[in-house]
Parts: C-alpha cells; sequence; structure tokens
C-alpha cells in the first residue's frame, strides 16, 4: 500500500483541488478505483484521519481516492461551480492518465458520507453508465428539499447549490434513479443509516421512495449515530460490496 498526495488543477472548477490517493503496492494492474467522498465539515484528508481506511485495503487490488469536495454536494451547483462534472469525468480521467486505473464502468466504484452520501448516489445515478457501484452511509439523500431538521446550509447556500426548484432537475436523486432504471443502465446501490442518526428518518424516506419506483437496492440499519465510530466499522462493509460489483 503506497499514499500519494496529488493536487491537480481543474479547468471546470477553475481552482485547484487537493486529493489522497491510496495505492496497491502489488500488482500491476490496471486497477478498480474507488472514489471516496467527505462530508460537508470535512475535506479530502479526513478518511485518512479519523478512519483506518489504509488499512482495510491493505491486501486489495484497489486504488482509493479522496478528493475536495468543499461544500459543494458533489453536483453542478445552480450559481457556482460544476462539481458533478468534475468528480464524474475530469477527476476520473486524471486518475486514470496518471496512475495504473482502469478505464471502464466496471472498474469505476463511488461512496461516501453524509454530505458525500449524497454525492456518491448523485454522481452514479446521473452518471449511470461511468460507475458499476455506489454506496452511502448515513447519507443527505433528501439534500435537495430544503429542511433545516436535516441540513446544516442555510437557506441562501441551499439555493446557491441546488436552485429554487430542484425536484425533477440534476439534484434529484429520485428523478436521476427513474432515468438510469428506465434506461436499465443502474449501478448497484448500498445504503446504510445508524439506528441514532438525525438522517435516520429521511433515509428511510429514501428509500421508501426507490421501492416505489422499482430502483433494486440494499438498505440495513445499524447501531450508530452520525459519527466515525459509525463510519470506520461500515466503510468495511461497502469495500467488500464495491469489490463484487465487477463479478455480477
Amino acid at each position: 500500500m503506497a499514499l500519494a498526495q496529488v493536487h491537480c488543477y481543474s479547468t471546470s472548477l477553475q481552482k485547484s483541488v487537493g486529493m489522497n490517493v491510496i495505492l496497491p503496492e502489488t500488482g500491476t494492474g490496471p486497477f478498480a478505483t474507488l472514489y471516496l467522498l467527505h462530508g460537508l465539515s470535512d475535506d479530502h484528508t479526513t478518511w485518512q484521519r479519523r478512519s483506518r481506511i489504509e488499512w482495510y485495503v491493505r491486501d486489495l487490488p484497489l486504488i482509493v481516492v479522496m478528493a475536495d469536495g468543499a461544500r459543494n454536494f458533489y453536483t453542478d451547483n445552480a450559481e457556482g461551480p460544476p462539481y458533478s462534472h468534475f468528480f464524474s469525468h475530469e477527476l476520473p480521467a486524471f486518475i486514470e492518465r496518471i496512475f495504473p486505473a482502469r478505464p471502464d464502468r466496471q472498474g469505476r466504484y463511488i461512496g461516501g458520507l453524509s454530505m458525500g452520501g449524497y454525492g456518491a448516489m448523485r454522481l452514479a445515478l446521473g452518471y449511470p453508465d461511468r460507475y458499476a457501484s455506489a454506496t452511502s452511509h448515513s447519507g443527505t439523500l433528501l439534500a435537495w428539499r430544503y429542511d433545516p431538521a436535516f441540513t446544516s446550509l442555510g437557506p441562501d447556500e441551499h439555493r446557491r447549490i441546488f436552485g429554487t426548484f430542484a425536484e425533477g432537475s440534476s439534484h434529484d436523486l429520485i428523478s436521476l434513479a427513474r432515468m438510469a432504471g428506465h434506461n436499465k443502465l443502474l449501478p448497484r446501490l448500498q445504503i446504510d443509516c445508524g439506528s441514532d442518526d438525525f438522517l435516520l428518518e429521511s433515509n428511510r424516506d429514501f428509500i421508501n421512495e426507490l421501492r416505489e419506483n422499482g430502483i433494486p437496492f440494499e438498505y440495513a440499519e445499524y447501531p450508530g449515530n452520525h459519527d466515525w465510530d459509525y463510519w470506520d466499522l461500515h466503510i468495511q462493509q461497502a469495500i467488500a460490496f464495491h469489490m463484487t460489483a465487477d463479478r455480477i
């Protein structure tokens, strides 16, 4: 296992983006890649600082990319940067050019926690031809619907990101899931949330809407809260889920 600390200039964001990349130390590749997204108050270093992600992938033929997504929910902001374009196209193109990463759908996985859980679903359902699987831990999965009980975003910041009328837009995960299902190109989805998490009810509402629309998924609730004790434990299950994606 090796670690690369990388900065690249993004033409779509018009700024430098920092990222940490975990690389296998054995094998010649090309390797599958897991894009692991952080939460609202975090950055590209937090998964490594607060979880044992390096240890969990130490023997796997897997690259893990943790890039900085700021506070932009990994979507193309209504009044701001096109983060979904960066994460779905520009970032994978860079990774696949610099590192021995597979340049195909079955070799790309994506997952995240909280804001990153929304981001993983947003990117996988918005670009289903680019990802084999997506996982969400404690995701803000109904984030495009403003509810102060489920977000620390203020109304102005929410409007800048999601716009005034987000239902049915590219921010709407249910709308994206319907479209991906219609095109018969759904990635595998796994969603979990802690039983004491303040986002539990919104996660239940989200998976009920998926179920009503005939979208297949795996869902589980476990003891725990919206914290790193929970995420460090359940990222292990997410890794195992992703590692079977190209064999389905």
